[in-house]
């Protein structure tokens, strides 16, 4: 035990505080200072109001962008050596203060992310102090209150801030920023406030020492009493709180007011000193008769008289220049003439002035129309007593800069120029101590009382508790913080610490305790802090007690140094043994306090790298130099400790013995299992497949391996003796226990051990049975590699190890009745249900069945002797418990299978029984589906797969030969095919769970998942609906559709569809991905799949009301047997046969406006999406699918119809040009902007949305014509209606195409030119006004154009007005063929 830094609280909005105090502010608003004028004169209590209402009152900063000057800058910087920093002594107030601004910082409690509470100090009150102009804070002080209450256990009732200016005055504030109480003592700078509290005095000799205030002037001294302050602060208090009461009555609040008690107080002037920078009052003493003889003679020479009773006196010191150190006496009362001729002087003239509140206060019994008269002028201020000074420690050139009071009030610490710190002893006025190369240091004191266990035993333990004094001493231009012991001790302690930190010393505790109100109170307080302005942290010192002590007079120090020795000889490595152990016994031997012994022991018995031979050896000597002590002497823990500690050294060394012999005990004739080799031989192929897939090995530490000896520390660790003598194994973390059962048991289940003599060890021992039977199931199933190496072997040295400890005293109970469950047996069955290595538990459960079938065979013949098979629950338990692991086992070998390369992968799912009926009655199905994915296995083949399954027996014989057939370059094909048995397997063990329906649910519902989580990943979502289409009962099918719907499309579905209603188009990639969560390319792929996914959901929907009147009923889902016991979350087609129905023209009316965001992302088609419907459709858009919304009906308006025609007609442009195939022959893919299935989809969405197709169609044959698809276009116009309008189209763009042939091809032929020059004037009119640039495909080869000339002769009626310019087109065409 040693020193320690102890963090108790942060400092929360610390850099709020340093911008406040530092920003400039040159001119103070007016109203902040009519305010604080208020605030002082007249008792406006706003900032107390605000602080009773909220709590956390804060004085609003304007929000300009005022400068943080230079050197308040940085965070590290030294800003708070500039600012005056007080802490209440219960750390749960702290003052900052600078200039004439100050923050106030109060506690409170918050939970870290750990859940623990922590506290935290956070800005409660800013503000500006000062009222006199130029005046600033010089010195301030927190003082907590006690509580009057009798049910008040220590903690204060509220901390009165005292806030001392250079002005002159000392103003009084609550914790909330308001003013209680302003006295102007005298007019000069104050330089320090320095407080005294009662403390209980330790020794009945010393005198109670009075509570007061002192204030320091730079030439005189004023102390308020204490009792007087705390009731006249209580009076100020509650006056405040009548006031913030009656605020609002008719009654003004100085109506009623009381009168506060009367503030005594007494002012020194003090003489004979240059300059005086601070002080201490030590408070009353009383000199003994020597001394007082002592004097009498210095100052009333040989004949003086002395008195029977030495007078009281005060002593006051301080420290400055001119002397470095002075003392002063005040005496108290009367005393001896000679003695006290100068005292009874200074007693004549001295004021003892008692103030009523009138004088020194402002704002009581006033009105308010008489408060600001007497405001202007100063209060009077009462003439100093002087007090001369009674002797000093001169040293002309050494300055002192501040003193620090001990505890006790006999010490001293002072600090000067010089970087020295010296030690004072006050009683004798003599510098006893003093320490170099500490410039601006800062002191502090710290009492640490003497443990109660130390001295309990000892015959002084009635008398008072010791106390230890420390002085810490923070030297802030090395960073580091000392801790020396009193008076002449060494340093015990040091810290390096930030070079910018306060050290907080208060040197007071709660004011307005006594002797009485102090019974049973525990003062919480904190003696000395350090505060760090960089992290804002408040840390403590811890010392113990011990470090007071001297080596000379402390056996307990002596003891603590040997344990550093014998922790120094442990840690190094170049000890011989021999040398080791003598040394270690030698020191254990001669430490003499059993506490620190008992540490010592533990110590070497946690030692990795002492051997067990040493160990036993020096516990083996104390235990034997304990026995041989009084036993009234010996310490009974220490005792029980040794002996058990050499009882496990002793089992530890005999089990090692008995692994490392070579004598193996044979195995008995009668011991082969009956029927175990059929259950192997069944289950092999599984055990070998399983065996092929199990997990690499990773990499792990050497220590953490259970090759690796285990040591005997963490065999000692592990283990404990109880009282009755008995061991009892402490289960720690997992690799701890798997380590210390295979060294236990690994070498018998190998069978290099004789294990009878293992087990016969153990029992002696005292462990019981079953903890030996857990760790010997820890490590048969966490070595299932090395097992299924040899499970033959393995097998049976386990049912032998099983037989032999079920054999066991306490094993199995001897009035257990086969007919009841066993919990011997029931321990193995948990422990294999909670097994993920299934190999090894189906194999342990092949075994402990065996064992158990035994055991209950041999006690039912025992009690009936007949030939009678017993049948007992237990067995029917064991059924269960091994078809459930074949079942896991065949499931786990699925799911060990790797992914392929380039798949997406993941974390291997391990399952158990556990695992599998705590995941419900999908949790079977959830597993596979997970497989599904990281396998990456397409639907169709996943369907192909499931559809072998039906069709395997007929299929066996071909695939047979087919396999017999293939090549050895068909590898990849062979890891498929095996994939696909495994999973047909799995289906077969689970019939109901796996069913098809259910997988591809389940599965649909994995791969939406992993979209949701990825959704740039548009391939899983479609997946997920091609997963969906294969599910064949259609309420499963609606129900997963709506929730997919509800739960991950519609939000992102709607959000898409108001980005496009916001541009008014495509959006961009980066619009996307700040929108919807994805890109722009994944936004189109989701909207299609939203348009497959709703148009499944109305076929369903529409399928299951076609049913209804047909009473086609939901399918009945069931679990397997074995399975029965399930308990979990539903599966998912649980919970889609639970969704309720969908009202279809909703969900129509969603597909269309899925439909049209899809096209418009597809052919980046300018469109407001919402523009496109009614009020009526845009209010119906993104409801519950199952609710009955009002739709649109009738008619809609022509313009809204011509609107949704131009986003058609635009759609069918977009589809021919990004066809652009010429060429007849080339079919057009499914997917994408070139899937033949636009224009159909295009006729639908024109017949819902009230659009005439006839329109459509011709504006798709123009285009196709346009862009040179002739062919197309024949078979389109083949469903047009109105060919006149047609023909008058397909016309203009014949025209076009021979106007470019003819006037605008860049090689015209002579024949070209001699036929343009024959042609009909008014055709060569109308083929000049033709613009062949509307053309995107002009260059037509004439056979086309031809073809199309004679389509439109055909098509137009001979009446028609352009007839006759058909005919000439045709003749020109066929004209331009026959010349080329």
């Amino acid at each position: 035990m040693s020193c320690s830094l102890f963090e108790f609280c942060r400092l929360q909005e610390f850099k709020t505080v340093r911008d406040f105090l530092f920003r400039n502010q040159k001119t103070e608003p007016v109203e902040e200072k009519r305010q604080t004028e208020d605030n002082e004169l007249s008792w406006d209590t706003s900032d107390w109001e605000s602080a009773w209402d909220s709590g956390d009152n804060k004085e609003e900063e304007s929000s300009s962008d005022a400068k943080v000057e230079e050197d308040a800058g940085g965070q590290g910087e030294p800003w708070l050596q500039d600012c005056v920093v007080s802490l209440s002594p219960c750390s749960d107030l702290l003052v900052v203060a600078r200039e004439h601004k100050a923050a106030f910082l109060s506690a409170k409690w918050r939970t870290d992310n750990s859940g623990r509470e922590e506290m935290t100090l956070a800005v409660s009150w800013t503000g500006t102090l000062s009222t006199e102009e130029g005046e600033c804070v010089s010195s301030t002080i927190c003082i907590p209150l006690a509580s009057q209450k009798r049910s008040s256990t220590g903690r204060p009732d509220w901390t009165c801030v005292v806030v001392g200016f250079t002005s002159g005055y000392v103003r009084f504030y609550t914790e909330s920023g308001v003013l209680l109480l302003a006295q102007l003592l005298h007019e000069d700078p104050v330089l320090r406030l320095k407080c005294r509290t009662y403390e209980i005095p330790r020794h009945p000799g010393v005198s109670e020492q009075h509570e007061e205030l002192s204030i320091l002037y730079p030439a005189a001294l004023v102390t308020i009493d204490g009792f007087s302050l705390f009731q006249s602060l209580r009076a100020c208090r509650n006056q405040v709180a009548r006031v913030f009461a009656t605020k609002h009555s008719a009654t003004a609040a100085g109506s009623d007011a009381i009168q506060p008690p009367p503030l005594a107080y007494k002012k020194w002037g003090l003489q004979e000193m240059d300059n005086i920078v601070d002080h201490s009052s030590v408070g009353i003493m009383t000199l003994c008769v020597f001394d007082q003889m002592k004097n009498a003679s210095i100052l009333g020479g040989f004949n003086a008289s002395v008195k029977g009773s030495p007078p009281a006196m005060s002593q006051y010191v301080t420290v400055g220049s001119g002397p470095y150190t002075g003392f002063y006496y005040a005496v108290e009362g009367s005393s001896q003439p000679l003695l006290s001729h100068v005292a009874m002087a200074v007693a004549s003239k001295l004021t003892s002035a008692l103030f009523s509140a009138a004088s020194g206060w402002l704002g009581w019994n006033k009105n308010k129309n008489e408060e600001e008269a007497p405001q202007k002028q100063k209060p009077k201020v009462e003439p100093a007593t002087p007090l001369n000074i009674r002797f000093g420690l001169p040293d002309s050139r050494r300055h002192g800069e501040s003193i620090c009071l001990s505890p006790c009030n006999t010490l001293a610490g002072v600090t000067d120029d010089f970087g020295r710190v010296t030690l004072l002893d006050l009683a004798r006025g003599i510098a006893i101590r003093m320490w170099k190369g500490y410039r601006d240091a800062q002191l502090g004191w710290l009492q640490v009382p003497e443990e109660r266990s130390d001295r309990d035993l000892s015959p002084s333990a009635s008398l008072p508790r010791r106390h230890a004094l420390f002085l810490i001493i923070y030297a802030p231009r090395r960073g580091i913080l000392e801790v020396w012991a009193m008076q002449q001790g060494p340093r015990v302690g040091a810290f390096t610490v930030g070079k910018h930190c306060r050290l907080l010393y208060a040197g007071y505790r709660l004011m307005g305790v006594n002797s009485v109100t102090s019974q049973g109170w525990q003062l919480h307080t904190q003696q000395a802090c350090l505060l760090d302005p960089i992290t804002g942290a408040l840390r403590t010192v811890n010392i113990p007690f011990h470090l007071a002590l001297s080596d000379k007079k402390s056996e307990r120090a002596k003891d603590m140094h040997l344990v550093k020795k014998l922790t120094t000889l442990l840690r190094s490595r170049d000890t011989e043994l021999d040398i080791l152990e003598n040394e270690a016994r030698s020191i254990l031997l001669d430490i003499k306090h059993p506490a620190v012994k008992k540490q010592a022991l533990e110590s070497l018995l946690s030692n990795k790298n002492t051997p067990v031979s040493c160990l036993t050896n020096i516990t083996r000597a104390l235990n034997d130099t304990l026995k041989q002590q009084d036993p009234e002497e010996v310490d009974a823990a220490l005792l029980q400790l040794c002996s058990s500690q050499l009882k496990l050294l002793q089992l530890y060394t005999d089990i090692q013995q008995l692994h490392s012999a070579a004598d193996v005990e044979p195995s008995a004739e009668n011991d082969s299992l009956e029927g175990i080799e059929e259950e192997l031989s069944r289950v092999a192929p599984t055990l070998q497949r399983y065996a092929q897939f199990t997990p690499r090995p990773s990499v792990s530490f050497a220590q953490d391996s259970l090759d690796s000896p285990l040591p005997a520390q963490a065999f000692l660790s592990q283990m404990e003796c109880t009282e009755d003598e008995e061991v009892k194994v402490m289960r720690g973390s997992e690799t701890e226990w798997n380590q210390l059962g295979n060294f236990l048991f690994w070498r018998c289940l190998c069978g290099k051990s004789p294990l009878h003599k293992v087990c016969y060890t153990l029992q002696q021992a005292g462990i019981s049975p079953q903890q030996l039977l857990a760790l010997l199931l820890s490590v048969w199933l966490h070595r299932e590699k090395e097992v299924l190496q040899k499970p033959e072997e393995s097998v049976r040295n386990l049912h032998r190890l099983l037989v032999a400890l079920s054999n066991m005293k306490g094993a199995v109970d001897e009035s257990w009745d086969p007919q009841s469950i066993s919990p011997w047996w029931q321990q193995v069955r948990t422990t294999c249900v909670q097994s993920h290595n299934a190999a090894a538990a189906l194999l342990a459960a092949l075994v402990a069945h065996r064992a158990a079938k035994a055991s209950i065979t041999s006690r039912a013949d025992r009690k009936l002797q007949t030939e009678w098979e017993a049948v007992s629950l237990e067995l029917e338990q064991w059924v269960v418990c091994v078809h459930q692991l074949e079942d896991v086992l065949v499931l786990q070998t699925l799911l060990l299978v790797p992914p392929p390369p380039g798949a997406a992968g993941g974390a291997t799912v391990q399952c158990s029984i556990k695992t599998l009926l705590e995941g419900g009655t999908g949790g079977i199905a959830d597993s596979v589906s997970k497989w599904v994915f990281r396998q990456d296995i397409s639907p169709e083949r996943l369907k192909e797969i499931l559809q072998m399954r039906e069709n395997k027996e007929t299929d066996d014989n071909v695939e047979q030969r087919e396999e017999a057939e293939r090549t050895e370059e068909e590898e990849t094909q062979k890891d498929t095919d095996r994939t696909a048995e495994l999973l047909l397997a799995v289906c077969q063990r689970f019939p109901h769970s796996l069913s098809p329906d259910l997988l591809f649910a389940h599965c649909c519902w994995e791969y939406v998942v992993q979209w949701n989580k990825d959704p740039e990943e548009g391939r899983y979502l479609c997946w997920a609906v091609e997963h969906l289409k294969l599910v064949s009962s259609p309420h499963i099918q609606q129900g997963v559709s709506t929730m997919m719907w509800s739960t991950f499309i519609v939000k992102r579905f709607s959000a898409a569809a108001f980005l496009m209603e916001k541009v008014g188009k495509a959006p961009k990639d980066r619009l996307c991905r700040r929108d919807v969560g994805m890109g722009d390319k994944a936004m189109t792929s989701f909207l299609g799949c939203c348009v497959q996914l709703l148009n499944i959901l109305m076929e369903v929907t529409g399928v299951l009301a076609d049913s209804a009147v047909e009473e086609v009923s939901a399918p009945e889902l069931s679990i397997e047997e074995a399975w029965c016991g399930a308990e979990g979350p539903a599966s998912i087609a649980e919970l889609a046969l639970e969704q309720r129905g969908v009202h279809y023209p909703l969900v129509q009316h969603h597909c269309l406006l899925a439909s049209l965001l899809h096209a418009a992302m597809t052919f980046n088609v300018k469109v407001k999406p919402f523009g496109l419907f009614d009020s009526k459709g845009k209010n119906a858009f993104f409801r519950d699918l199952a609710t009955i919304q009002l739709m649109p009906s009738g008619d809609m308006d022509p313009g809204l119809i011509s609107v949704r025609q131009e986003f058609l007609l635009r759609v069918l442009t977009g589809w021919v040009q990004a066809i652009d195939d010429p060429a007849s022959s080339t079919s057009l893919p499914s997917i994408g902007p070139k899937a033949d299935w636009w224009p159909s989809l295009c006729l639908e969405l024109g017949s819902l949305l009230q659009v005439n197709p006839d329109i459509l169609r011709r504006h798709l044959v123009c285009e196709l014509y346009n862009q040179g698809l002739d062919l197309r276009a024949e078979e389109v116009m083949l469903e047009v209606e109105d060919k006149d309008v047609l023909g008058s189209q397909l016309l203009v763009l014949t025209g076009q195409r021979l106007s470019y042939t003819l006037l605008h091809s860049q090689d015209q032929t002579q024949a070209a030119m001699e036929l343009l020059a024959r042609l009909p004037p008014t055709l060569c009119t109308w083929l000049k006004a033709m613009d062949p640039r509307e053309l995107r495909c002009p260059l037509v080869p004439l056979p086309q154009t031809s073809r199309l000339v004679g389509r439109l002769i055909e098509i137009l009626p001979e009446n028609h007005a352009q007839y006759s310019l058909a005919l000439h087109l045709l003749e020109a065409v066929e004209v331009l063929i026959t010349e080329d």
